[in-house]
Formats: C-alpha cells, structure tokens, sequence
C-alpha cells in the first residue's frame, strides 16, 4: 500500500473512532446498488463532533489554497457536501451553493440553489466519492449554470480506478483527505481488524463486483 501522509492518518482514525466508517469483514453491507461490501461509509457523522469538523474544514480551506486558489463560490453536493461546503465558504469568506442531485419538479425547477454568476471559479466540496457519478452529475448541472470548475475536494475516496478514469474524463482534478488504503491500514494499526480481515477488505477493493457476487453465493 502506498505511503500516507499523517493528516490522512489522522483523517482515518477520525472517522474510524466515531464509526463514520464502519468495517465488518464477515457481514458486509449491502449498498443502495445492491453491492455487498465489507465498508460502510457515513461522514455525516463528523458534524455531530466539533472538534472533528473543525479539522475538517481547515484542512479544506487548507486544500483550496493550495490547489484551487482563490475562488470565487463554494459549492456543496447535496446533502453531504452541503454543511461541510457551507462552513468551508463561511471560513473563507465566500458565496455559498448547493447542488441537488436532480432538477426540482416544482417551483423553479433549480439543481443549482444559491446565486451563481456565468463566468465564476467554483471549488465543490463532497463527503465521499465512490464511482464519481453523482459528484460528476454536480459538476456538469453547475458547468451547465455558467461555472468555471477549479476542483473538488472530498473527505473520502474508496479510489476505484473507475472513479479515477471517470474524473480525469470530465476534466475535475480531484483531492480528498482521506483514501481506501490509508482508512485500511489505520484500522489494522489500531486494532479494529486483523491480518486475515485486513487481506478480505484488500481483495473486495481489487473487485468490489466479484467479491460481492461470490459473498452472495456463499450465503
């Protein structure tokens, strides 16, 4: 696994400690899309902690300086990018967005909510990216409002190479705080899974789809 910088450590036991994410190697999770998988990853959770979404924020505002400087909107994915987007955009001082995952049927119809000008520099702000799919869904309905994306910036990335292909793809560099290996290896070193759990999470990520097929015929 690759060397992880010790932010993203702290990251990982963040989320470990408050069970943001959950690992359970022997009964896994079942997805939206059906998936089984040995993680589950729900970073809603870090805004009930406030010392934890301070870091959090910091590390964004950080992020954003040094890689999407000086923009001038913060846009949050609904619904979890939105409170972290929100206190980021607050922190720097800067109109705030969301994004919806689809066009409203009623009233005005916005996906884009908040006031966005043609022309502006926007950073978008995600709690976690799995294929990138309904990230990317945000970035094209704020592109199609007139935006200039700079970036993105996550909390999570489970870093399945479709994701990677996906943002590459549309054009939005992506950074997150955290990762898949990091979260794994931070988890073994505090004792939440052993060698043999450990080597279960590192062949799910090799092929979610295959792990989860054979998990269900094995049940």
């Amino acid at each position: 696994m690759h060397e992880a910088s010790p932010d993203a450590l702290n990251v990982a036991q963040f989320l470990l400690q408050i069970k943001a994410v959950e690992l359970s190697p022997a009964n896994p999770f079942t997805w939206a899309s059906g998936l089984k998988s040995p993680i589950y990853c729900d970073n809603r959770k870090t805004l009930s902690y406030p010392a934890i979404r301070t870091h959090l924020r910091q590390r964004f505002v950080e992020i954003i300086s040094e890689e999407f400087p000086s923009p001038d909107v913060i846009a949050g994915v609904a619904t979890g990018g939105i409170a972290l987007g929100a206190l980021v955009a607050q922190e720097l001082g800067l109109p705030f967005v969301y994004v919806r995952s689809e066009a409203k049927k009623h009233g005005l119809g916005n996906q884009v909510e908040g006031v966005l000008n043609a022309g502006q520099s926007v950073v978008v702000i995600e709690d976690l990216i799995s294929t990138g799919s309904s990230s990317l869904n945000a970035v094209r309905a704020l592109r199609e409002n007139g935006a200039e994306i700079k970036g993105m910036a996550a909390i999570f990335t489970y870093g399945f190479d479709k994701a990677l292909h996906n943002f590459e793809k549309d054009g939005c560099p992506l950074v997150t705080l955290c990762d898949y290996n990091t979260l794994i290896r931070q988890a073994l070193k505090s004792g939440y899974v052993n060698e043999a759990q450990l080597e279960t999470l590192l062949n799910w990520k090799r092929n979610p789809e295959a792990w989860s097929e054979s998990f269900t015929q094995k049940v």
